[in-house]
């Protein structure tokens, strides 16, 4: 008597186990399959399934940080520039100065341009673009005569060696 006591509460606990595994598979995994061993065996597909996943996505976000440094990498490595517009007694700026860590002189820039050029800052815009620092300085020409643009990108490169200009 006892030992069929000790069967039937082992029925009724792997009864118990097997409804809490039923409960944590998708439907379309377990949808039509009436045997226990087909809903075990959909169980396995499902844990495989799931493995696979799991893979697949890590590989994803490996893949994902490896362009992520190279991205960061190549943006660190790519020199500052600065681009000059002139345009009927206008003159616009441009600076790419890179990363917040290469502190660029703006205030040298901006006393070389209203002391020494003769060019009145009209606005000055800096924006963070993907980690790099753009900055936009529109500007009005006093004497149109008086703007020389070749020796403005010189000074500006005197300032800053380390910029190229694209122009």
């Amino acid at each position: 008597m006892v030992h069929r006591e000790i069967e039937r509460q082992r029925r009724q606990e792997m009864a118990s186990l097997h409804a809490s595994l039923r409960s944590l598979l998708p439907l379309h995994f377990i949808k039509g399959k009436r045997s226990l061993s087909d809903q075990m065996n959909e169980a396995v597909n499902y844990i495989n399934h799931l493995h696979k996943s799991i893979k697949e996505l890590s590989d994803k976000r490996d893949e994902l940080k490896k362009q992520l440094s190279k991205n960061k990498q190549a943006s660190s490595s790519s020199t500052c520039s600065f681009t000059f517009h002139h345009n009927n007694g206008a003159v616009g700026i441009e600076i790419n100065s890179g990363f917040r860590e290469e502190r660029l002189p703006l205030s040298k820039l901006l006393e070389l341009i209203l002391l020494e050029e003769g060019l009145e800052v009209v606005s000055c815009l800096s924006t963070e673009v993907n980690g790099r620092l753009l900055h936009t300085i529109h500007c009005e020409v006093n004497n149109s005569d008086s703007v020389d643009l070749s020796e403005l990108r010189r000074k500006f490169s005197n300032v800053i060696p380390s910029f190229r200009c694209s122009d």
